[in-house]
Order: C-alpha cells, then structure tokens, then sequence
C-alpha cells in the first residue's frame, strides 16, 4: 500500500476514533450541565416563593390559603413539572394533581399514590433540599422542606421532566457530529495537501532521480531540498559517488592485474613454446589473457576467445568446450587452424575461488618446432604443467 493510503487509513481511524471519544466527553457534559441547570433552575424557583409558602403555613396550617394555591398552581403549570405534592408538617395534603388527594393524610395517601423516592424523607430528615434520579424514567425527584426558625412547616416535592433536556442534548450532539465532520474534513485536506506536497511529491522525484542513474556516471540528478528528503537524496549521492569510486578503483586494479598477469604468461610461455607455436590464455568469461595469435586489423580493445579463433574452426571450439567438461585434464586434437594442419591441446584449469583458466597451445605439423610425436607431447605436457602452476599463482589476488 502507498504512503498517501497508509496516511489516509491513519488519518480516518484516528479522526473517528477522536470525534467519538470526544463526542462520548461531550454528550456527557451537555448532560451534566443541562441537569444541573434543570435542577439549580427548580430549587432556585422554589426558593423564590419559599417566603410566601412559609407565611402561608405559619397563617393557616390545616387549609392553603389563596397565595399558596396561586403559587403552586403556577408551578405545577410549568413544562418540566410531571406531578407535584405539597403537605404541611402534619402529613396532610395541600395540594396535589388529584383534587381529591386535597386534604388526605400522607399515609394514606402514600397508599393510594406511590412515591418515585425517598427524596421526600431525606428532605425532611435532614431539613435540605434533596434530588433523586426516578430509575427508568427520564425524572428528577427534587423534595424541598419548608423551615421557619429551623423547623419543618412542610415539604413541596416536584418531579421534573428530563425529556426536554433529552431532545436539547441530542440537538447539541448532531451539531457537534456536524461540526466534528467538518472539522476532519477540512483538517484532512490541508493536511494531505501538505503531506502531498512536502513528502510525496519529493518522493516521487526522487524515485524517477533512481530510476534515470546512468551506470555510466552514476549521477543523482535531483535538485537541492533542506529536509529530510533533501538529506536522504544527499545520502544517496554519497553512497553513488563511494560506488563510483569504488568501481574506478576495481577498473584500475583489473587492468593492473590484467596487465600483469598478461606479462606473466608471456614469461612463462615464451620461454617454454617456439616461435612457430601459438598460445591462447583465457579466464573464465573467455576474455584473452595473453595471445601470441596475431587479432583481426584494426581491433582495439579487450579481445574475446572468438576474436582470435574464427567461429568457422567448430573443431578446436568444440575441443574448448570439452576442456571445460573435463577440469584439470589435457585435450588434444588434431585439426587445421588458419589453413594450416596442426596440433592443438587445451587445459581447463579450475581451482578453489572464482578464477578459472583456461590454456589452449597450437602446434603447426611439420616444419620448425615439428619433431617426433611422442617428444612434441611430453614437451607440451610439460608446458601445460608449467602453465598449471603459473595459473594457480593468478587463482590468488595480484599484487
């Protein structure tokens, strides 16, 4: 997978993971508020008529008086007031949904009505207002006692509708996904458009500046950066110019041991062969080591075993080609070579490493450096062997 797709799968399951982890924070804190405010709302409410429900008490203990009525009538009237219960101190009920509650004694209206809670106990055990969550149902119990010179005249408790808090919160929510989507998308765009231009497009650059090296020069022809691409492309050019120098430097040293080697063989097989003989050392990609056949007119360069031998002499080719099945083993044939008949013998010389040999004599018959056959072969083995010994000298790193 390319960089820009890795990128893009990142940039996706972290942005989601992001939104929701944030949608998750956020859901719960709209929550948190807007209870809170639901509920600071309700008791700041209640406190505000607390004043005027007190004197009502105080007046009239056993019947609510006209101020009372009007109040908590106006409460129960608000949107996020499902039910509301208002006793004195005696338990007895001064205002409830069910007018006919009106008047009933706390106990037995808690027979007939059941209570979302405790909250209205706690309320009056402990003298402080008191909230309480219904379970399965979106309502707060929020019981608030009546206290004049620290004792309790009676309780109002409301239970209020968290459904309008519900419907805000999730409003809030779909315009934080909203928002969360529009965030990620613009934030995606620069960002890639960023990371295209800065980090691919150099990329991409640098590898068609790879790709058009010429082995020739090995040159990286890729325009100065100062970052990180930039440092990589200049590490490159190091590294070329180190290969660079490195293969001038095995070129100088092949020719030197080349050369070197050439004089070595025409040491060791000038003295051994007559003048009328030829010789033709090759290694093992049957590049001519050291000849005394004379090379086509005008050739220039490093000869190959073809250049010397004609491709028409299938003989001594084929006498090669059996050298090479037979390692180490001397093979003669007779044959005529440039018009001429005469006698050929070739070595393969193959030792440990990667140099190979390969020794090919050609001995003209009849006329100066003719003689019996049997004094021709045991001169020319002896050559071979000379010519063995000399070639595993070359099988070692020239000096």
């Amino acid at each position: 997978m390319k960089l820009s797709g890795k990128w893009l799968l990142w940039y996706v399951a972290i942005g989601v993971y992001a939104a929701f982890m944030g949608g998750v924070y956020y859901y719960n804190l709209f929550r948190w508020s807007y209870d809170e405010k639901l509920k600071k709302t309700t008791l700041d409410m209640v406190r505000l008529y607390t004043p005027t429900l007190v004197k009502g008490l105080e007046e009239n203990i056993d019947v609510i008086t006209m101020p009372e009525y009007d109040i908590v009538s106006r409460l129960a009237g608000e949107d996020t007031i499902v039910s509301l219960i208002y006793f004195n101190r005696y338990g007895q009920i001064r205002w409830f949904n069910d007018p006919s509650m009106m008047g009933v004694s706390y106990d037995d209206f808690v027979q007939k009505v059941s209570l979302p809670s405790d909250a209205i106990s706690l309320a009056i055990r402990t003298k402080t207002p008191k909230v309480r969550a219904v379970p399965d149902h979106a309502i707060y119990d929020i019981a608030v006692p009546l206290l004049f010179r620290g004792e309790v005249l009676g309780v109002i408790d409301l239970q209020v509708s968290r459904a309008g808090i519900e419907k805000i919160v999730g409003t809030a929510m779909e315009k934080y996904a909203m928002g969360a989507l529009g965030v990620l998308v613009l934030l995606g765009i620069t960002l890639y458009l960023f990371l295209h231009w800065f980090v691919i497009n150099p990329l991409l650059s640098l590898r068609d500046a790879i790709d058009s090296i010429s082995f020739k020069n090995l040159d990286l022809k890729f325009a100065a950066r100062r970052d990180e691409v930039g440092d990589a492309a200049g590490s490159l050019s190091i590294l070329l110019a180190k290969v660079k120098n490195e293969l001038s430097a095995a070129r100088t040293r092949s020719q030197v041991i080349g050369e070197n080697e050439s004089r070595w063989w025409g040491a060791v097989l000038g003295s051994l062969l007559e003048r009328s003989e030829g010789v033709i050392v090759v290694d093992e990609d049957n590049s001519v080591l050291y000849t005394t056949l004379p090379l086509p007119a005008g050739f220039a360069g490093k000869a190959h075993l073809l250049d010397v031998i004609d491709s028409r002499q299938q003989d001594l080719l084929r006498l090669v080609g059996q050298a090479l099945e037979q390692p180490n083993r001397l093979i003669e044939l007779d044959t005529v070579f440039r018009d001429q008949p005469c006698r050929v013998r070739a070595i393969f010389i193959q030792q440990e490493g990667e140099s190979r040999r390969t020794i090919v004599v050609i001995t003209p018959k009849g006329g100066q450096g003719g003689g019996s056959k049997s004094g021709q072969s045991g001169r020319h083995s002896v050559v071979v062997a000379v010519a063995a010994v000399a070639a595993g000298a070359f099988m070692l790193p020239f000096p």
